[in-house]
């Protein structure tokens, strides 16, 4: 099944405006401990404009604004654009597209995007854009999710519904070409960004128990959510089962402790 970049724009929006409300609590926590060497690849100083594309709830634009940036962030989901204004009245959000920057050319020092990359259409197009909007030698840096090999909660989803679901049930588009550190460093080259890097960055997503893994993933993401909407519901007690079983090896304290990890890929854009 091939999908056109309008209708990948169109599954997304619909995904995210449906989870917007819910993403606070439940994907959130999986995306946090990648804030900060988010910040620290961006290397902008207080005082300067730093822009935050597909910004979502606006956690990461807020923390931006925290270390002393004039924050924007910008997110196509109405309904995330409400969320982020409501709870992070210090940030400036815009709805607006990142294949089509609502800004003029060099405006700011420097540019994020935490896991909003690989749900673009057209990434290269969006880099593109970024890139435009910077001032010469600022740098973009942005996350997203690592393969499932390096990613055990995607993993433990995959193989679980590989085993007792079907794979193929969604009509989900398939994920983009946006999950090595190669990809990400050839994209940004591609885009004409300079001084580039891309690193695994690993962290631990803590969780109740598998139910939590299930519901987090339903509430707060698209793709992942369409795969689990789409099994049977037999099969979607077994495929929890079979999670919980194999989950089980990282429990501590009392809580789930599963390991993920993301690729922090970062680019400058150069002075002439």
């Amino acid at each position: 099944m091939s999908f056109e970049p309008e209708a990948i724009r169109a599954f997304e929006h619909a995904g995210w405006q449906r989870s917007a409300s819910a993403y606070g609590d439940s994907f959130a926590p999986a995306t946090a401990p990648f804030i900060a060497p988010l910040l620290e690849a961006a290397k902008f100083f207080p005082g300067q404009h730093v822009l935050d594309i597909a910004c979502g709830p606006g956690h990461l634009a807020a923390a931006a604004a925290a270390r002393g940036a004039t924050a924007h962030g910008l997110d196509f989901s109405a309904a995330m654009v409400g969320v982020a204004r409501n709870f992070h009245p210090e940030i400036v959000v815009t709805e607006g597209d990142a294949e089509d920057l609502p800004y003029p050319d060099g405006m700011f020092h420097a540019a994020l995007s935490g896991f909003g990359m690989h749900h673009v259409p057209r990434p290269q197009v969006a880099l593109a854009e970024c890139r435009r909007v910077l001032k010469p030698a600022a740098r973009f840096a942005f996350t997203v999710w690592a393969t499932p090999d390096e990613n055990i909660a995607w993993s433990l989803v995959f193989d679980a519904v590989a085993r007792h679901g079907n794979r193929s049930a969604t009509n989900a588009p398939p994920p983009g070409a946006l999950s090595r550190p190669d990809q990400c460093l050839h994209a940004l080259e591609a885009t004409d960004f300079v001084d580039c890097s891309a690193e695994l960055v690993r962290a631990e997503w803590l969780l109740p128990n598998a139910n939590g893994l299930i519901a987090a993933l339903s509430a707060g993401t698209v793709r992942m959510a369409a795969l689990i909407a789409a099994q049977e519901p037999s099969a979607l007690a077994a495929i929890i089962d079979h999670i919980a079983g194999q989950a089980e090896r990282f429990r501590r304290n009392g809580q789930l402790a599963i390991p993920i990890a993301a690729v922090l890929a970062s680019g400058r854009k150069s002075t002439e």
